[in-house]
């Protein structure tokens, strides 16, 4: 049987089914049909060109400006035991005319080059002996200027598909804005709208704005949550990014800086250490993040206030391609507002209007406490999003805030918007609210309103946050890039009637959150981390990042289902058939001498739709199955609760079950611990245990006279139950 989009997909890469309008790009190109594929980062744009390559008779050029990535992107197909090359300025004159003469003699099937590579004669020339089937271009927002990342070079291409009528075109962007999308095929000539628009929405980030206050002690204390885990922290300035870096160093984080003021030599090893897992966390400036493909950065810090939203989207995107959870923390303060708009000042015309425009942007989301955080990001790229909870942000986690009664503040602060002639911004109203006498405030004399000074008891950092608010709640408008205010009709109603007007003075500097919602696949952390090691090892030997050997997804089933065979490590995510011959033995042999020496007995994968006897599903699912495996392999019950984000005694609970279920608890002395009762009441509570049972200890309290109270008789009944067997 000819092999098909899905027979790749799943022998080769491993994958049981395709993500969202993979299929459909995939079908149009192989009709060779010009498609414009917008996806977002993680969203699997690399197939929809890859697979079509290995049906074509002929070789597909992949053109991308980004020179890590192709590096990245041949080192994982040839993992995958796909034929794929390169040619640009990384190589050596030798290496270059050696992987032409591999080109020239059809022995690949992708070749990935830069525009101005493809643009060459010496390339050109090359191509017109070859058949040609398709030319990706990926990253194609840079063709517009409307696009945030705009090259002239990209521009060229166009001159690349008139020489080549008979290769189909699939142009591949994450970000990419109506209008900015509608530019892209007009550049290309594309004359079909063969435009396919996936979701933005990236499910599995949990996305945070938190109040900056201490910015170090906040970001160290967010890392604790994240040991021996991969992220990025983007910072405003260079000097920010070596500060930050050296004060994580000396707490003793693994982590490198990156910035263009490091030499290129620095620069390039920082990076090359983050990706192969030599460092964990990257602290860089905006210069960081183009054509990197680790799959799993598990957390993105912003330490300072992005210059917009599309840049905030594309820098949270680097986290979590792997779909696995990962969290995105942006620090704001009014402070870094201020700091963005020192620099906006310096720019003139057009360019000013939309920095101010983007900047107004990007407050307007960070300091919204009430909303989705993912309706404004959607919105911005042309999707509507009509949840109301996404329960994985925020704001759709946190309690309701406490509001107060700001009606006299908000008052004053809006009487005194009109007596200045609503002709200026909130910083000067603020000043004459504080009874300030500078230069700006007596030029106008407004010292001699009756609103000068009558507002001393709220700070100016009160003021401006009260502000904020009224503009959000539609009292204020603001207008021009010098953010004047003006009064709504609402706020002149207010002002008449002396309406009621609920909010808060204060930033609410710790928010309460419910736990986010990041449904995660059930697995065993010391597996995972044996697992990790494992491909370290061998990624080290290869001379490639870890994850071209296996993502942490894979490990992650890995370490969830146990697979002792060939046959089931294939039916694992992610392990195609190249893969499971060259790697499989080594993992499997770490898996089958895990389970022996715990005694844990294979899973089945639920998608391989089997069942147990009777139609049952396994228990592999139930978290007290995972609790008393990982408390076996030597985990603490500290570690547990912190893990789960439990209590001792639900821990205690699912050990309960766990044992009840006939399984053996090791290390069960560790209970005594938790427990005062003298060894004589022990005993007395383990005879009671024999007579009356165990699965409700009521019994046992009443047979007691209540000697012993439910908390310890929970104790006693785990130790009686990890004894007995």
């Amino acid at each position: 049987m000819p092999p098909t989009p899905a027979s790749i997909l799943k022998e080769t890469f491993g994958y049981d089914t395709f993500r969202p309008l993979q299929r459909e790009v995939i079908e149009n190109v192989l009709n060779k049909r010009d498609s414009l594929a917008v996806m977002p980062t993680g969203g699997g744009k690399s197939l929809c060109y890859q697979i079509p390559a290995l049906l074509f008779d002929g070789l597909t050029v992949v053109v991308s400006p980004l020179i890590a990535l192709m590096k990245d992107q041949v080192e994982q197909m040839r993992a995958a035991g796909v034929p794929a090359l390169f040619l640009n300025s990384t190589l050596s004159p030798e290496a270059y005319a050696k992987n032409m003469d591999y080109v020239r003699r059809g022995e690949t099937k992708l070749l990935y080059v830069a525009p101005e590579t493809l643009l060459s004669q010496r390339i050109f020339d090359l191509l017109a002996t070859l058949k040609v089937d398709c030319f990706t271009i990926d990253e194609a927002h840079c063709i517009s200027e409307w696009g945030h990342d705009f090259r002239p070079e990209y521009r060229q291409l166009a001159e690349a598909r008139r020489r080549f009528p008979g290769a189909v075109c699939l142009a591949l962007t994450a970000t990419a804005t109506p209008r900015v999308r509608t530019d892209i095929k007009a550049s290309l000539g594309f004359t079909a709208s063969n435009e396919f628009v996936a979701s933005f929405n990236r499910e599995n980030l949990y996305i945070e704005v938190a109040p900056k206050s201490d910015a170090p002690i906040q970001t160290t204390r967010f890392l604790e949550r994240f040991k021996d885990q991969s992220g990025i922290i983007y910072c405003f300035s260079r000097k920010q990014v070596d500060e930050l870096a050296e004060y994580l160093a000396r707490k003793g984080h693994s982590v490198r800086p990156y910035h263009a003021g490091l030499e290129d030599d620095v620069r390039r090893r920082n990076q090359e250490a983050f990706i192969r897992d030599d460092a964990q966390i990257i602290v860089a400036t905006i210069a960081f993040g183009m054509g990197i493909n680790k799959p799993n950065v598990r957390f993105v810090i912003h330490y300072d206030l992005p210059k917009s939203i599309e840049g905030y989207y594309q820098e949270i995107g680097r986290a979590g391609r792997d779909g696995l959870p990962a969290h995105c923390l942006l620090l704001y303060s009014y402070s870094d507002v201020a700091k963005l708009k020192y620099f906006i000042n310096d720019k003139e015309g057009e360019e000013r209007r939309a920095a101010v425009q983007h900047l107004d942007a990007i407050v307007r989301y960070a300091e919204d406490d009430r909303n989705c955080r993912r309706k404004p990001l959607l919105t911005y790229f042309g999707e509507p999003y009509t949840v109301s909870n996404c329960k994985n942000c925020d704001n759709c986690n946190a309690e309701p805030p406490t509001l107060e009664d700001i009606t006299i503040p908000a008052q004053k602060f809006l009487s005194c918007v009109k007596r200045t002639g609503e002709r200026f911004g909130a910083g000067h109203v603020i000043e004459v609210l504080l009874g300030s006498n500078n230069e700006k405030v007596l030029r106008y004399e407004h010292e001699k309103l009756s609103t000068h000074g009558i507002g001393r008891e709220l700070t100016q950092k009160q003021w401006m946050h009260l502000a904020r608010q009224l503009a959000r709640m539609g009292y204020l408008n603001q207008e021009s890039e010098f953010q004047v205010l003006s009064l709504t009709p609402k706020a002149m109603e207010a002002l008449r009637s002396r309406a009621k007007i609920l909010g808060q003075l204060q930033e609410v500097e710790e928010r309460a959150s419910k736990k986010a919602n990041q449904a995660e696949l059930e697995y065993n952390h010391a597996l995972f981390a044996l697992l990790r090691t494992k491909r370290k090892e061998l990624a080290d030997e290869a001379g490639v990042p870890p994850y071209v050997i296996f993502s942490d997804r894979t490990l992650v089933e890995m370490a969830a289902y146990y697979p002792q065979t060939e046959a089931r490590l294939l039916e694992i995510s992610g392990v195609g058939q190249v893969k499971a011959r060259q790697y499989g033995g080594a993992f499997l042999t770490l898996i089958q001498n895990y389970c022996q020496k715990h005694k844990l007995q294979e899973k089945e994968r639920p998608s391989s739709g089997r069942r147990k006897a009777g139609g049952k599903k396994s228990d592999a699912g139930r978290r007290y199955v995972f609790v008393g495996e990982a408390y076996n392999a030597g985990e603490g019950l500290r570690s547990l609760m912190e893990r789960y984000a439990v209590t001792a005694g639900t821990i205690i609970d699912h050990l309960v079950r766990f044992a009840a279920a006939g399984n053996t608890l090791r290390n069960s002395d560790d209970f005594q611990s938790l427990t005062s009762v003298s060894p004589m009441l022990q005993n007395a509570v383990f005879e009671a245990f024999d007579e009356v049972g165990t699965d409700f200890l009521k019994p046992a309290f009443d047979r007691l006279n209540g000697a012993v109270n439910y908390e310890d008789l929970k104790i006693l009944r785990l130790i009686y139950l990890s004894r007995e067997k």
